[in-house]
């Protein structure tokens, strides 16, 4: 799997680490991200990360800002994206399973490296369950076409 990795300034170090992990784990980590923690703007890393996944030059993304939030809310901007924010491994799981999430976000003042380590895995080896859950995804898409999201 190709999975597109962006972060800001506050998340250069852990970044690195999940990109590391994201390889050990047999998939490709493609590096949307700053390098530097020269202070940047999130909404650029965010942007770039939900095209590649909307564009499908990457299966899914992984984002990680200071708290996740703010990154994950410009990367929903974008049409047809589900990011996350999470804090735990059960709901990195459960996002996919549930709504299919796209991408996985959470913030490096906010999980250590062994916890995001967890969530990415629980969140890469989960499945969308669909059933009833494919009637809400699908409800969240209407919402995109009503407003004209682009």
């Amino acid at each position: 799997m190709k999975i597109a990795i962006g972060n800001d300034h506050a998340a250069v170090e852990l970044k690195r680490e999940i990109m590391e992990y994201v390889t050990e784990l047999g998939h490709e980590a493609e590096n949307y991200g700053t390098d530097t923690k020269e202070s940047c703007h999130y909404p650029k890393y965010g942007e770039h990360v939900a095209r590649a996944v909307a564009e499908g030059r990457a299966d899914c993304g992984i984002l990680i800002c200071g708290t996740g939030v703010g990154i994950s809310i410009a990367a929903n901007k974008v049409k047809g994206i589900r990011a996350a924010v999470c804090s735990d491994a059960t709901t990195a799981r459960l996002v996919k399973e549930h709504n299919n999430a796209n991408i996985l976000a959470f913030g490096a003042r906010i999980v250590g490296s062994e916890l995001a380590k967890d969530m990415v895995k629980a969140y890469l080896t989960a499945d969308f369950l669909g059933g009833r859950h494919e009637e809400r995804i699908a409800m969240i898409s209407e919402i995109e076409e009503a407003e004209g999201l682009k």
